[in-house]
C-alpha cells in the first residue's frame, strides 16, 4: 500500500517548519527549506492562475510558457530577439521558448521578421489585444484582493527584490553543481 505524502511539519531548534523535503533541512538554514516549500506551491500556483487568466481572456489552451513569452514579446512594444526573451525570463532552453514562440506565431498573436541574421518577434494587433483581456482579468480577478496600500507595496517590492537575490544564489548553485 502506498502512502500518501503530505508536506510535514519539522522541528528545528524548538520551532516547528513545514516543508516538503525533511531530508533536506539544514541546520544552518532550516528557513531556505519552508522558503523552498513556498516557493514550489507558489510556482505552480502562479503557473495555474497565469493559464486560467488567459483562459479567462479567450485562449483556453495557452502553456504557462506560452503566457510569459506572450506577455514579454509585447512588453513595451519592442521586437525582441530569441536571445532577449530567453534572458529576461532566465530560461536556458532556447528551444522551450522557441517552440512556444512557433505556437504563438502559428496562433496569430505574434510576428517574426527576419532582419540580417537577427530573427526578430513582436505582438500582432491581436497578440497585444489578447493581453490587454489578460489585463482585464487580472485587474479583476486577481487585484481585489490586494489593498494598494503603501505598506503592502513596499514589502511586494522587498519580497521581489529578494526573489532576484535569491535566483541568483540558486543560478551560481547550478553551476557550481554542474561542476561538483
Amino acid at each position: 500500500m502506498i502512502q500518501k505524502s503530505s508536506p510535514a511539519p519539522v522541528k528545528t531548534s524548538g520551532m516547528q517548519r513545514i516543508v516538503t523535503s525533511a531530508h533536506l533541512v539544514s541546520e544552518k538554514s532550516p528557513e531556505l527549506s519552508e522558503f523552498e516549500f513556498g516557493l514550489i506551491i507558489a510556482t505552480h500556483a502562479f503557473n495555474r492562475w497565469i493559464t486560467r487568466c488567459m483562459g479567462a481572456a479567450g485562449v483556453k489552451d495557452m502553456a504557462s510558457i506560452d503566457v510569459l513569452v506572450l506577455h514579454h514579446t509585447n512588453h513595451r512594444g519592442m521586437e525582441k530577439r530569441l536571445a532577449d526573451i530567453c534572458f529576461v525570463l532566465n530560461i536556458e532552453d532556447t528551444h522551450v521558448v522557441s517552440y512556444s514562440l512557433k505556437k504563438l506565431v502559428n496562433a496569430g498573436y505574434v510576428r517574426s521578421q527576419k532582419k540580417g541574421k537577427e530573427v526578430f518577434f513582436s505582438t500582432t494587433e491581436a497578440g497585444a489585444a489578447l493581453c490587454m483581456r489578460y489585463r482585464e482579468v487580472r485587474e479583476a480577478c486577481l487585484m481585489p484582493g490586494f489593498s494598494g496600500a503603501a505598506e503592502e507595496n513596499r514589502q511586494l517590492g522587498e519580497f521581489s527584490e529578494l526573489l532576484r537575490i535569491i535566483s541568483g544564489r540558486y543560478d551560481q548553485a547550478a553551476r557550481s553543481a554542474t561542476s561538483y
